[in-house]
C-alpha cells in the first residue's frame, strides 16, 4: 500500500496539468496492489474524484454548464450499465482496441486539429457521453472522448480545465456509488485511499503551478501527446 502515495503524486500532477489521465496512469499499477481488478477501479475513481474536486472548486467560475450537462448525464447512465457488466467481461482485447483507438485519435487531432470542428450538437454530446461511459465503467479511464471533445469545444485552456474537471468529479462520484452498490468499495479500497490522499493533494498543487506556465498554443499538443503515449502503452502492455 505504501506505493500508492508516490503513484498519486504523479497521477495528480498529470491530471492537473492536462485535465485528465489520473485513471489511465494509476490503473497501470493499481491492479497489482489491490486484491481484484474491480477494487482497483474503485480506488482509482475515489482518488480521481478527490483530485477533480480540488480543481473544480478552484476553477468553478470557468465551468461551461451548457457543454457539461448533456455529456455528463449520458455518461452516468452508460457507466452504470458498464459497471454492472464488469465482472463478466474479458478486457484483454478491449484494452488492445482501446490502445489503437487512442493512438489514432492523438495523431489525427495533433496534425489536423485546425481543420476539426466538432459540432456542439446534442447528438455529438450523447455520443461522447456514451463512449466515455463505456470506458469509465470498464476501465476507470473515461477521459479521452470527453477530453478530445472539450478541448475543441472550449475557447481557452481555463474553460477546458474547469469544465472537464467538473465532468470528472461528478462522473467519478456517480461511478463510486455504483461500485459501492456492486460490493467493490471494500476495506482494502478505503485503506488505499488513505494512503493516496496526501499524494493526490501534493501532485495537484505541483500540477497547478506547471499548468499556469504552459503556453496556450502548446497546450493542445501536451494533451494529444499524452493520449498517444497512453494508447501505445495499452497496445504493447
Amino acid at each position: 500500500m505504501e506505493f500508492i502515495f508516490p503513484l498519486c503524486i504523479i497521477a495528480g500532477f498529470i491530471q492537473r496539468t492536462t485535465g485528465f489521465g489520473f485513471g489511465i496512469f494509476i490503473m497501470t499499477m493499481l491492479p497489482m496492489l489491490l486484491p481484484s481488478y474491480a477494487e482497483a477501479t474503485t480506488l482509482s475513481g475515489l482518488l480521481a474524484l478527490t483530485t477533480n474536486l480540488l480543481i473544480t472548486f478552484r476553477m468553478r467560475r470557468h465551468i461551461d454548464r451548457a457543454q457539461l450537462l448533456p455529456v455528463l448525464l449520458t455518461f452516468i447512465v452508460v457507466s452504470a450499465l458498464a459497471i454492472g457488466c464488469l465482472s463478466r467481461t474479458d478486457s484483454y482485447w478491449l484494452y488492445k482496441s482501446l490502445g489503437v483507438l487512442l493512438v489514432c485519435c492523438a495523431l489525427y487531432f495533433a496534425f489536423f486539429h485546425q481543420r476539426i470542428r466538432l459540432r456542439t450538437s446534442l447528438t455529438t454530446q450523447i455520443g461522447v457521453g456514451t463512449l466515455s461511459g463505456l470506458m469509465g465503467g470498464f476501465f476507470a479511464m473515461q477521459g479521452p472522448p470527453a477530453v478530445l471533445y472539450y478541448i475543441t469545444a472550449e475557447p481557452n485552456k481555463e474553460s477546458y480545465m474547469a469544465t472537464i474537471s467538473a465532468y470528472f468529479f461528478i462522473g467519478n462520484l456517480s461511478m463510486t456509488l455504483f461500485r459501492a452498490g456492486n460490493g467493490f468499495l471494500t476495506p482494502d479500497v478505503l485503506t488505499g485511499y488513505l494512503y493516496g490522499l496526501g499524494g493526490v493533494v501534493l501532485g495537484t498543487l505541483i500540477g497547478a503551478h506547471v499548468f499556469r506556465r504552459i503556453p496556450e498554443q502548446a497546450f493542445r499538443y501536451v494533451v494529444y501527446s499524452y493520449i498517444g503515449l497512453c494508447g501505445l502503452y495499452f497496445c504493447f502492455s
